[in-house]
């Protein structure tokens, strides 16, 4: 699809991609405002707290990119690209688009759910580099690589539905108080799958707009002989996470921070177990890890994944400006550590 749309683009004259871009802009902060008002409602409805909502069906729905992504990628015999995504989409969630969002607006720590699904980040992103491991032939890890074998990428897609079905549980679960409906307001003439509908469109709007926006930006700044490697490393790694960072800028922009913080983590978690574990299941013979993954890319995602974990435990009641701050500095440390250390970028 994305060089589908880069062909439409490229031949296009300036002023038109100006006015795509501007379009684009648009229907982007649409889509999140309909998806971040139809997740509170749905949030409202339902007594759950936002927070699992944002790690459910928001997380689900911005994360199916890069599921295609990298499953493609996994296909065409490019583990690195594959696996690199979901890593990136790790430290890009928790470190830059937390950490923006914390700075920006308020996101509210609800210690009883936050702890679990945090809890949960952890566990799977330490996963991921346990599976990874070739135990056997340990002393080739920072020169071979490793593997993700093809039956634990199964195994991740049965935990996709086992986190999904606790999630729905636990949501049925949800203290009363933990669900805020005092800024909401609910039409009542509008039913349920509606709201779903209307939810379901607006994550739609989100991506596609994404997907338009990105290519009409880079062609733009090639035309006005902007270095390729400045757009290599600002637009093409910024736009596989747009989705998630025009969400969580919304939902802080509009009070909902809770929603913000959810889709970080649950967006973290499926991108183990299922942009990982579909990858993984699609290829013959396993993932392939390449060297890289061990001595930066696992090290800066468990790194960026703590940082956030102690946050949560020092936090009682909202995170502070300053957290978000150290949130974001993490980031920067992981993207510095990338260009500095020999070897870094994937090719595999």
């Amino acid at each position: 699809m994305d060089a589908w749309i880069t062909g439409i683009i490229e031949p296009l004259p300036l002023i038109l991609l100006f006015v795509i871009i501007a379009g684009a802009l648009l229907v982007l902060m649409k889509g999140a405002d309909l998806l971040v008002d139809q997740a509170v409602s749905l949030s409202v409805r339902w007594g759950v707290p936002k927070i699992l909502i944002g790690a459910t069906i928001v997380s689900i729905g911005t994360t199916l990119p890069e599921a295609a992504v990298s499953v493609l990628a996994a296909v065409q015999g490019v583990p690195g690209l594959a696996l690199g995504n979901a890593v990136g989409s790790i430290i890009a969630d928790t470190g830059l688009i937390l950490g923006l969002a914390v700075v920006i607006g308020r996101v509210p720590v609800n210690r009883l759910i936050v702890n679990r699904q945090s809890w949960i980040q952890v566990g799977s992103a330490v996963l991921l580099v346990l599976v990874s491991i070739p135990f056997l032939a340990i002393n080739d890890l920072f020169t071979v690589g490793g593997r993700v074998p093809q039956i634990i990428g199964f195994g991740f897609l049965a935990l996709l539905v086992l986190y999904i079905w606790r999630s729905i549980s636990w949501s049925k679960k949800a203290p009363a108080d933990s669900v805020d409906d005092s800024t909401v307001t609910i039409e009542s003439n509008v039913k349920p799958v509606i709201a779903i509908l209307e939810l379901v469109t607006g994550i739609a709007l989100v991506i596609l707009s994404s997907k338009i926006l990105i290519p009409a930006v880079e062609e733009t700044a090639l035309r006005m002989h902007i270095p390729d490697a400045i757009i290599a490393a600002t637009l093409v790694a910024f736009g596989t996470s747009l989705p998630e960072l025009v969400t969580a800028i919304t939902a802080v922009r509009k009070g909902h921070g809770e929603l913000a913080l959810g889709n970080v983590l649950g967006a973290d978690v499926l991108n183990v177990l299922f942009v990982t574990g579909a990858s993984a299941a699609v290829t013959k013979g396993g993932l392939f890890v390449p060297p890289q993954f061990f001595y930066l890319f696992f090290p800066s995602m468990l790194f960026v994944v703590l940082v956030l974990r102690v946050g949560i435990g020092r936090t009682a009641h909202q995170f502070s400006k300053l957290f978000g701050v150290i949130l974001l500095l993490s980031y920067i440390i992981t993207v510095v550590l990338g260009y500095l250390i020999p070897g870094a970028a994937v090719n595999s």
